[in-house]
């Protein structure tokens, strides 16, 4: 119940504006504006985009927004997805004044490693220590004694009931400590293939889903977030000059005059395409 509940948690006053990134299918509820690399990706298991509230698509290595535009920044689970930990850092710093940072720690990371995670990250004497990874697995002889009999007794029992034990989590105002253990290593490489298709919803899943939406309609600043406007905050991911709109489907650079499009609702800062 704890560890549920550590989501309704953020620290900053009621007028605060709140950015999260990474959000996904299931984005806090204190959250004022949503950011995402992706509407579709297995990376969230292809859970589909919650965007109920002003929604970006950008990369947190190149954020679409001003300095400090925002009070605060949540980033949960997504730190360890990054191939460029010093430029993410470095952009939730510039983009806001405080925030919160959550991820598996390297012990789960190591013994239990996902696909598309790149990094292994702890904390030690408040500083985030933060390895990349030369492959998605780091210790192949390690995964192959815990898999057998241990990783359905630390993910089934274990885990669920000592979650904090096995997960890092961070709050920083002002500035981020963190050192990158092995800067030289490139972890951009291509993560291996899934061909399974995504499951089809359960009756359990369906429910616990609507249950989540429920929550967050009842403790989100849903007033708020409908009239808040996205657009003053918003810069060129190109040459970070200002952006005006351009038309009811397209956002314009002021300076480099590259175009953003606006679809569904959501503001796309990630698309190659973009330029004008």
């Amino acid at each position: 119940m704890a560890w549920a509940f550590r989501r309704i948690h953020t620290p900053v006053a009621r007028d605060a504006l709140v950015l999260e990134v990474g959000s996904g299918g299931n984005p806090y509820p204190r959250s004022n504006v949503l950011l995402d690399a992706y509407e579709s990706t297995r990376e969230r298991h292809w859970v589909p985009l919650t965007s109920d509230r002003p929604t970006v698509l950008g990369f947190v290595e190149n954020l679409p927004f001003k300095d400090k535009s925002f009070d605060y920044v949540i980033a949960s689970h997504v730190l360890e997805h990054s191939s460029d930990p010093e430029k993410f850092i470095a952009e939730l710093q510039r983009v806001a004044k405080a925030g919160y940072i959550e991820v598996p720690d390297a012990f789960l990371e190591r013994i239990n490693p996902y696909k598309d995670h790149r990094l292994e990250i702890t904390l030690r004497e408040g500083v985030l220590h933060i390895t990349k990874k030369k492959n998605w697995v780091h210790d192949a002889d390690v995964v192959a004694l815990y898999e057998p009999r241990v990783k359905g007794q630390l993910t089934r029992l274990l885990v669920p009931k000592r979650p904090f034990e096995f997960h890092v989590r961070y709050y920083w105002s002002g500035t981020i400590s963190y050192v990158v253990t092995n800067p030289e290593v490139d972890a951009s490489w291509r993560p291996p293939a899934n061909d399974r298709a995504p499951a089809r919803p359960g009756a359990l899943a369906a429910f616990k889903e609507a249950s989540r939406s429920f929550l967050r309609n009842c403790l989100s600043q849903r007033a708020r977030n409908q009239r808040l406007d996205v657009r003053p905050f918003l810069r060129c991911t190109r040459c970070h000059g200002g952006l005006a709109q351009h038309d009811a489907s397209h956002m314009i650079c002021t300076d480099c005059k590259a175009e953003y499009p606006v679809r569904s609702g959501l503001f796309v800062m990630n698309e190659a395409s973009a330029a004008g």
